[in-house]
């Protein structure tokens, strides 16, 4: 029995659903898809539209930049916004823009549903709506506070997707549609089981990502520690200065941003990933891409880290900072390739794309019953669609 009350029978004899899907895929305009640097959002979009595209369906991706994935790209910028990051015009323009080129897409070669991945976006959804659209909306970032308000605050307009349980539990009464964990193409990472001398952070200069527990944590384990990621907006800068120089020694090495090319060889040579998080992380990608490479990750509990680290196994979920040092001298006995096998099973792009597809198809079988009464079928807290078989 699925989510929606329905077998599976009665799911797939409803018109259209079973053969291919109209889908139109948005996401913000401040990095390409797949990004050349910094852009965990549009990493995962890229895997998933050409998951779904490989599954058979038609893809329409919304977005900005060049045209790096087997769905049919329609950019609505002359160009990238990543210096606007933060800035709420180009996410309201942006907003805008796709609405319109919706609307005309509906009108000229028909849409399934809308699948989005931005903040404003959501607010498009009773124009979608009036269209006999239903939306789709991936929660890439926190639910707590403002963003709960703001969730809430859409209401029954929205079917949201979580990307972890621990996301989903923090705000169990938002209208979720399932859970799909984040996912990457394990062929387009490699493996190495021989190590070099270094641990690794990877990812913005923030107290809540904790870099400098990890410098505190690589130092008493006697480990030099290369330090990668976003360092661009004033915030982190100043966290940088008061918090992360003053740490550094000569062994230590400041990296900056990594591009594709770079992340990927930085994952693969470093004995561990230093992952000392400070908050309520949906996901964390970098994980499953430390993994992917055979490179065990060490991590304080919290957020979604449990659920993609097997602890003891591919590595160490501390419980408190002062533990990170001997943590970092366990998982450097640890296999490889149990690493990477992890992430095949369990984080694959095919894996991906078979969770949305669920979520697709559930969702168009109670909005094909009818509109209004669709968003009056209540999804049990305790169903994910996850994908797996």
């Amino acid at each position: 029995m699925s989510p929606t009350g329905l077998s599976a029978s009665d799911l797939y004899s409803i018109d259209h659903h079973g053969g291919p899907l109209r889908i139109a895929m948005v996401v913000p305009p401040y990095f390409d898809v797949p990004p050349k640097a910094y852009g965990g959002v549009e990493a995962v979009v890229a895997d998933l539209v050409d998951s779904l595209c490989e599954r058979g369906h038609h893809v329409t991706l919304f977005g900005a930049g060049v045209d790096g994935t087997q769905a049919n790209f329609v950019p609505l910028w002359d160009r990238i916004q990543p210096e606007r990051l933060g800035d709420p015009f180009p996410e309201i323009v942006h907003a805008l823009r796709v609405r319109r080129a919706i609307e005309r897409l509906a009108d000229t070669e028909g849409i399934d549903l809308v699948h989005d991945h931005t903040f404003a976006g959501p607010l498009n959804a009773p124009a979608y709506a009036n269209l006999g659209l239903p939306t789709v909306v991936t929660v890439h970032g926190p639910v707590q506070d403002d963003c709960y308000r703001y969730y809430k605050e859409l209401g029954q307009e929205c079917s949201l997707v979580a990307i972890s349980d621990r996301q989903r539990a923090l705000a169990p009464d938002l209208p979720w549609a399932g859970r799909v964990h984040n996912a990457l193409c394990p062929d387009q990472w490699p493996f190495e089981t021989e190590k070099q001398d270094y641990a690794l952070f990877l990812g913005r200069f923030s107290d809540d990502k904790g870099p400098h527990l990890a410098l505190d944590a690589a130092h008493a384990a006697g480990m030099p520690l290369i330090l990668a990621g976003k360092c661009s907006e004033p915030p982190e800068k100043a966290y940088f200065e008061e918090f992360v120089r003053p740490r550094m020694t000569d062994q230590d090495q400041m990296f900056g941003l990594a591009d594709a090319a770079a992340k990927r060889k930085l994952l693969s040579g470093a004995k561990c990933l230093l992952f000392p998080i400070r908050w309520e992380e949906p996901f964390g990608m970098v994980m499953i891409e430390a993994m992917i490479c055979g490179t065990p990750v060490v991590a304080l509990r919290g957020g979604a880290v449990s659920e993609v680290v097997v602890d003891g196994v591919t590595g160490r979920i501390c419980d408190d900072p002062a533990e990170l040092p001997a943590a970092i001298a366990e998982v450097q006995t640890y296999d490889p390739a149990v690493c990477r096998k992890h992430v095949v099973d369990n984080f694959s792009a095919d894996t991906l794309g078979r969770g949305y597809e669920q979520v697709y198809r559930e969702l168009l079988a109670r909005t094909t019953i009818g509109y209004d009464t669709a968003y009056a079928m209540p999804m049990p807290i305790g169903v994910a669609a996850n994908g797996r078989a």
